[in-house]
């Protein structure tokens, strides 16, 4: 890895690419999505080989995601400009893949990126547990009901569910495609570009004039920083429950409530009690006044079926005094209305399927399982909420996939239909 003090090895192409009045090739593709090509794609013209289209067009909907924030717009304008004036992104020691805190021009993190082939189980990934654990003990490789290599969709697609049920946890999170010498790149990427370089230098007018410049964009995952926060672990035994106010415990009764509905319907397989955040402001007395949660680490999330292997990965909350509480008032009135209507229910599915399908390994059967078990997650969350369940009580609830069917009519139309698959085969450690 490259420390922050060398210099990169090529010269970063212009940092913004948003030009206020986009320019179009003979083609109508927007020129900005350009940007995101590897070193090998010429400037001038577009080659109409399917791949090629297929990378623009992903790379279009990128930019029409992040446009369509913004606020998440201008954080990715600072943190493409200060690449470029060599204040690069650093690698977070902590955890098992490769994830880098962003910085703006001023050097202040505003965001943390996840590549997607530095993930756990990616072929680029920094850090040598995962690669040890593949090597020494490949039956216990991965997540049999994961898709591998998915955590920066399963990042987005949580910042998407929270956004649609305005449960206002989690960061604004969304895949964008991003590029500095900081980034673990294998070496013919980097000689690669380093041959592009000097092969610019020495014809401008020609070579220097087609070849994109500097190092190919990893596509990712980027969530806006927030600041002030400790890990729940530590905030949770800090709070002096018995001398914070009623609005204290309600406030954070209601917001834990949320964290609940969040991480059930995307089925989190990876909520222990260090990957939420507690940001609390103390009164003069030294006693919390206000609680903040946010649900961050969501990259292992959106299962094709439920854990039915070796570990069932609980949900660390439900082991609070909290979770031991019915759901209020509050929390089954703003959820119902939507969750409660099956139209609203596939309109969020379908926003789904716009950020699942920008990844390049797409596959709609996996998707639709994927949404089978987010479907009857709803289901369970409806009855929870009606009947003024607990989040313990909701956590027992028997687990199901709802599929939908399609079915031809004699009039020669097609009808749909729903059907509930409960899952039978539990896993064999049913506590970790």
């Amino acid at each position: 890895m490259l420390s922050e003090a060398e210099e990169p090895l090529v010269t970063p192409e212009k940092a913004s690419g948003h030009d206020s009045d986009p320019q179009l090739t003979p083609t109508g593709q927007d020129t900005r999505a350009f940007r995101y090509s590897s070193s090998r794609t010429p400037l001038l013209g577009v080659s109409r080989t399917a791949s090629l289209s297929r990378r623009l067009a992903v790379d279009n909907k990128i930019l029409e995601f992040v446009d369509a924030d913004s606020d998440f717009s201008r954080l990715m304008l600072s943190v493409e400009s200060a690449i470029d004036s060599n204040i690069q992104p650093t690698l977070i020691s902590q955890g098992s893949s490769g994830s880098y805190f962003c910085r703006n021009e001023e050097a202040a993190i505003v965001g943390v990126f996840k590549p997607k082939d530095e993930e756990p189980y990616g072929h680029l990934n920094p850090k040598w547990t995962k690669y040890l654990q593949k090597i020494c003990c490949p039956c216990a490789f991965g997540r049999g009901c994961l898709v591998i290599n998915q955590g920066y969709l399963s990042e987005a697609g949580a910042s998407s569910v929270d956004d649609f049920l305005a449960l206002n946890l989690v960061p604004v999170t969304k895949v964008v495609k991003l590029s500095s010498p900081a980034f673990h790149y294998s070496r013919m990427s980097r000689l690669t570009a380093e041959a592009v370089r000097k092969a610019s230098d020495k014809f401008p007018d020609s070579l220097g004039r087609r070849l994109r410049q500097g190092l190919p964009p990893k596509i990712g995952s980027m969530q806006t920083f927030v600041h002030g926060c400790k890990d729940a672990a530590i905030v949770m035994k800090r709070i002096p429950w018995d001398k914070v106010s009623d609005a204290f415990k309600s406030s954070f009764q209601h917001q834990f409530e949320r964290l609940v509905v969040l991480d059930y319907l995307i089925r989190n397989t990876d909520r222990n009690m260090d990957n939420w955040l507690i940001k609390t402001e103390e009164g003069a007395d030294g006693i919390p006044t206000s609680i903040r949660i946010y649900a961050i680490d969501n990259g292992l999330a959106f299962p094709f079926k439920h854990p039915d292997n070796w570990r069932a990965y609980p949900y660390h909350w439900a082991y609070l005094a909290q979770a031991k509480l019915p759901f209020s008032e509050e929390t089954a009135n703003a959820l119902l209305p939507v969750l409660g209507d099956d139209d609203r229910v596939e309109e969020l599915i379908n926003i789904l399927y716009e950020v699942f399908q920008l990844d390049g390994g797409f596959d709609r059967a996996l998707f639709n399982k994927q949404m089978g078990v987010l479907r009857g997650q709803v289901v369970n969350v409806r009855e929870a909420l009606r009947k003024r369940c607990s989040p313990l009580q909701l956590v027992k609830m028997p687990n199901a996939a709802v599929m939908i069917q399609k079915h031809r009519t004699p009039g020669g139309g097609s009808k749909k239909s729903y059907r509930q698959i409960v899952a039978k085969r539990l896993p064999f450690f049913t506590n970790w």
